[in-house]
């Protein structure tokens, strides 16, 4: 394990870090995270990801008890020492991007904290935080260039009445579930519908077709997580002409897509080239996917110059 660990105000190398087996992030699942990647050292979409995370936490009644600058200057320590013991190792990452090796891979997550085992929340007065931090490894450059497999499972996404997928809970049992099943199946990610037979979302991504050179996503009320990548991706749109818009899809638009892509923070956007079975499109990655990462990744790596010059 590489990289470093900040656990309730200690920094430790990454296979030194402990939690209490009495934490109710492990014994439960009650907490909430968050995944980012940095661009130029920088943590990308900071403010909206920790926008984000108070959301999750609010709708578990979780207090989060620092504000957002604490925060940062914690993640800054933790990436830090990250930096520190990650020059001391060889890069073994054959896929490495010269302009991300520097990069970090960062997770945040907030746990309901240590307490007897009860479901009463006056057991865990403090909650518990955990800073993970590692050399970010560049997904391989074979999924931008010729595209990657999906496949359309049985699992469904969450019911909104159950456990809400709006929430980035820390219980991934439906998405990893979901993601099993794919792999049995040769896909590298797992699609989604929700109870009403509509396409949701991915087991750690967002979904897109392309039809007519308009990128369409499920709404939100499809019941999905709503990605910050996916987010970023309507301002992207806008900047080079490429309309992205919400849709009700269900699983026989894929018939008709003529592009497909998955969206996330540490995979960009990654071309969807096959579901199963179905070809999409010519089998490559199409013009509008293309468009869509080129002007993704020099907006990411403007904004995060801008911010790294500020600092």
């Amino acid at each position: 394990m590489k990289g470093a660990v900040y656990v309730n105000g200690t920094i430790t190398p990454a296979d030194q870090a402990v939690v209490p087996v009495y934490d109710h992030g492990f014994v439960y699942g009650e907490g909430v995270y968050e995944t980012l990647r940095t661009y130029n050292r920088i943590p990308f979409l900071y403010d909206r990801h920790v926008r984000r995370l108070r959301a999750s936490a609010a709708a578990l009644h979780l207090h989060v008890p620092f504000d957002d600058d604490t925060l940062r200057g914690w993640l800054d320590d933790t990436m830090a020492v990250a930096n520190r013991l990650s020059e001391r190792l060889p890069n073994s990452n054959p896929n490495s991007n010269p302009k991300s090796d520097d990069e970090a891979y960062i997770r945040i997550l907030l746990t309901r904290g240590v307490g007897e085992l009860s479901y009463d929340l006056k057991a865990t007065p403090a909650p518990s935080l955990i800073i993970i931090v590692k050399p970010f490894d560049e997904p391989p450059a074979r999924m931008f260039d010729e595209g990657i497999k999906i496949s359309l499972v049985s699992v469904l996404r969450n019911h909104p009445g159950s456990v809400n997928p709006i929430i980035k809970s820390n219980n991934l049992l439906n998405n990893a579930i979901a993601m099993q099943e794919a792999h049995r199946t040769g896909g590298e990610e797992a699609l989604m519908c929700n109870y009403r037979g509509e396409l949701s979302e991915c087991s750690q991504s967002n979904f897109f077709l392309v039809r007519d050179g308009v990128a369409l996503t499920p709404r939100s009320a499809s019941g999905l997580l709503e990605g910050l990548t996916r987010g970023f991706l309507f301002e992207v749109g806008r900047d080079v002409g490429v309309p992205v818009e919400e849709a009700t899809l269900r699983p026989e638009d894929l018939d008709t897509a003529q592009e497909a892509f998955v969206t996330g923070s540490t995979r960009e956007l990654t071309p969807v080239v096959r579901i199963d079975d179905r070809v999409i499109g010519t089998g490559r990655p199409g013009p509008v996917t293309k468009k869509l990462l080129e002007g993704f990744r020099k907006k990411a790596w403007d904004l995060s110059a801008q911010e790294a010059t500020a600092r």
